[in-house]
């Protein structure tokens, strides 16, 4: 099958859209699919194969955070061209009612479109400003995935129709692989926290408050930090008590990151809010590291309540602290968190989740008719014609 995935995303940007892309693009590949994905990206040459730029994105409040985005005419200039070269039997958009290149693409393409949402976002003016691009964009889509039971009542109550659930994959055998980063184990115990360090939600500031009371407890205690932001920014604003017990590894490559949850004793994840999916949490349980979440409802789901990994109220440092003393004081409760969390992880490897993807591009193609660009009934392809075609 020729698959067509179009990521709203800058692709040289992590976040977590990004990966499943990758990993599902990756994924289907090795199951014989030949795969395309369009991407804006800041630096095309450093792109794998599989992957087309789309230009340059655009940084734009979304969802409470800050999202590098692609659209405008020239876009829909490149999504065209992409469509009627890649012959594609499907086309598969993430993030359908996002002002990207999703959106783009749903206007323009012709033929069996499936949809992923990732993303929940209440009611709002950003969201009512975007009802009418998210109206045109879904009418097009010949089926629809949601990542969690949240993205997926997001696009029954406020975009409308339903969608099948399919969670996030995690590639197992990956997070699997041994090996520590250099200099660990160390003496002492190790936490490991991973998100941009700029983001409040993500819960750095948070996990940092709480950290006083756990060296108090455990004077030993380092707590690596991962994942991109203006590190010397938050140096400046740390509690000198705490200083020398933070380190910072910035952004990571994905086997840093292996090895970065191989070398801690356990993975927190502070979060405040804005999580559809917990999928940092899986790659932390198949890299067979003990977890401890905010109580996030998307957390809460993929712990079981607390089943396969330990949770503290939300925003509660004093919480956060006490249950990491006791998680450190308990080695047991952690390799029985750990162990129970690893067999959870591998209910959402990609070899399980790919496989039910298929199965929903298997119900809306059609064989020997490929998606086409046909832009003559959308607005945006009367513009996108007026731009010269690129060589």
């Amino acid at each position: 099958m020729r698959v067509g995935i179009v990521c709203p995303y800058d692709w040289n940007t992590p976040g977590g859209v990004q990966a499943h892309i990758r990993d599902l693009a990756e994924e289907l590949m090795r199951r014989g699919h030949d795969v395309s994905v369009l991407a804006p990206a800041e630096d095309d040459s450093d792109l794998p194969d599989y992957v087309v730029g789309a230009g340059r994105a655009v940084a734009v409040p979304y969802n409470g955070s800050v999202a590098r985005l692609n659209i405008g005419v020239v876009s829909a200039t490149r999504v065209r061209r992409w469509i009627r070269e890649g012959r594609f039997d499907v086309v598969h958009v993430h993030e359908p009612v996002s002002p990207s290149l999703s959106v783009l693409t749903c206007w323009i393409a012709q033929g069996p479109i499936v949809a992923t949402q990732h993303v929940s976002m209440d009611r709002s003016k950003t969201l009512s400003s975007l009802s009418l691009l998210a109206n045109t964009a879904m009418e097009k889509l010949s089926g629809r995935i949601a990542v969690s039971e949240k993205a997926r009542q997001f696009m029954v109550e406020h975009v409308g129709g339903d969608a099948v659930l399919i969670p996030n994959g995690v590639n197992c055998e990956a997070f699997a692989t041994p090996g520590e980063l250099p200099g660990y184990p160390r003496q002492g115990p190790t936490l490991f926290f991973i998100g941009r360090i700029d983001e409040p939600r993500k819960g750095l500031p948070t996990m940092l408050a709480a950290m006083p009371a756990i060296i108090a407890a455990q004077p030993d205690v380092e707590l690596l930090v991962a994942g991109p932001g203006e590190v010397a920014e938050v140096e400046e604003t740390l509690d000198p008590a705490i200083a020398d017990h933070v380190r910072f590894l910035g952004l990571v490559s994905e086997r840093d990151k292996v090895r970065a949850f191989h070398s801690a004793d356990l993975y927190v994840a502070p979060h405040l809010g804005g999580e559809s999916f917990g999928i940092v949490l899986l790659e932390a349980m198949a890299s067979g590291t003990p977890v401890l979440a905010s109580d996030l409802e998307a957390f809460r789901l993929v712990l079981a309540d607390g089943r396969y990994g330990e949770l503290f109220t939300t925003g509660d440092v004093t919480q956060l602290a006490t249950q990491v003393i006791t998680l450190l004081n308990d080695p047991q409760r952690r390799e029985a968190l750990a162990a129970a969390g690893h067999r959870r992880a591998w209910e959402y490897d990609w070899g399980t989740v790919a496989r039910d993807i298929e199965r929903v591009y298997a119900s809306v193609v059609t064989p020997g008719e490929p998606v086409t660009a046909d832009l003559s009934e959308q607005l945006l392809g009367r513009w996108a014609r007026r731009t010269p075609r690129e060589d």
